[in-house]
């Protein structure tokens, strides 16, 4: 039996899971606010007490590496780490656009006829991250930023029914008014990393413990408050 510890941090909602041979067997969320740093790893303590488990006796970590969140996404990758170096076993990452494509998929979100998945992470503003994925979970446009216009995704809704899904779906439902357009908004979760954890963890795609580092797409910058201290 493989065992995979999967952590999910990169947006509002914090998650952990534990997976057996793919399938989820446990699962805490919180969307409590600024908790990530506090909540990871007593969610992954309380998982693996409730399955009578350490560390040591899973396969690997996985964590959703971004784009997201610069803070969530330092939180999930730092306790992934930690929880590789303490125990020894292999850390594993999976983009957040492919936890987002199969949480449409697992949780039977696509609409009937649904020709395309288009995961999408709010990037403030009317700006998002976004990919395109096929109904099978298959990535076929790279991830990138996209400022929302009535003519976004025009290609594909032309072609068929696309599932917009992610924490910006809500706002480009505003922007984007099409008959094939579908929204779901949401946030990624760590019970949908199941399915592409296990395929990593076959491929034997590890990552380097010391140097993996997440994907953040855009530099983070940081910003000086306009408020007099003194």
């Amino acid at each position: 039996m493989t065992r995979i510890i999967l952590i999910e941090t990169s947006t509002d909602l914090c998650s952990a899971a534990l997976t057996e041979d793919g399938r989820t067997v446990s699962y805490i969320e919180s969307s409590e606010p600024r908790k990530h740093a506090s909540l990871t790893a007593v969610y992954i303590g309380k998982i693996l007490e409730d399955n009578g488990l350490e560390v040591r006796d899973c396969d690997a970590v996985c964590v959703s590496m971004g784009p997201g969140s610069y803070t969530g996404l330092r939180v999930g990758v730092s306790t992934a780490k930690g929880l590789c170096f303490g125990s020894g076993i292999p850390l594993l990452a999976i983009g957040t656009m492919d936890v987002l494509a199969w949480q449409a998929i697992g949780e039977n979100l696509l609409p009937e006829g649904c020709r395309y998945i288009v995961p999408m992470i709010d990037a403030r503003r009317m700006e998002a991250y976004t990919a395109v994925f096929d109904t099978e979970g298959n990535q076929i446009r790279e991830t990138r930023p996209e400022i929302f216009s009535q003519d976004s995704f025009r290609d594909l809704l032309s072609a068929g029914k696309v599932l917009f899904i992610g924490d910006a779906a809500g706002k480009c439902s505003g922007v984007i008014s099409h008959e094939n357009a579908f929204f779901c908004n949401c946030c990624p979760k760590a019970s949908s990393m199941s399915v592409p954890a296990m395929k990593e963890y076959k491929e034997k795609r590890f990552k380097d413990v010391a140097y993996f580092e997440p994907f953040y797409l855009k530099e983070f910058t940081a910003t000086v408050s306009k408020k007099r201290l003194f």
